[in-house]
């Protein structure tokens, strides 16, 4: 079964189904106010740890997942990991509050599509991370 982004091709009038992943729910809720800001994107989930970021994405099939590098569990860079052993094809965005030059090294190389500090996280980011 392929994710709803391959289904639909991220073609214009096509919806966007994001997972958003942070053990805070405060910055969950700020995600979610994001997400909601850009045209066709939806969120259709939510996990706080890096083992329901797994199990919710072979539930849900989102096209995009944000995913908080610290979680409790298995961190979000071994979640990016196993998403991506799922579907090759899901775009994984990595957040943290780290500086990109600061980045644990493994996230490099964890396949995600990107990287963006918290503190930047903009409809324009996700746009430029995730183009429709």
């Amino acid at each position: 079964m392929g994710s709803r982004l391959l289904r639909e091709g991220m073609e214009a009038g096509s919806v966007v189904d994001v997972l958003i992943v942070d053990d805070q729910a405060l910055f969950r809720a700020v995600a979610r106010t994001v997400v909601s800001m850009v045209p066709g994107w939806q969120v259709v989930g939510e996990a706080d740890s890096g083992e329901d970021a797994v199990a919710k994405f072979v539930e849900l099939r989102p096209g995009v997942v944000l995913m908080d590098i610290n979680l409790p569990g298995i961190n979000g860079i071994e979640a990016t990991r196993r998403i991506l052993d799922t579907e090759p094809a899901a775009r994984v965005v990595l957040l943290s509050t780290y500086a990109a030059d600061d980045l644990p090294a493994d996230a490099q190389s964890c396949g995600a599509a990107g990287y963006v500090r918290k503190d930047d996280l903009t409809p324009t980011a996700l746009r430029e991370l995730v183009p429709a």
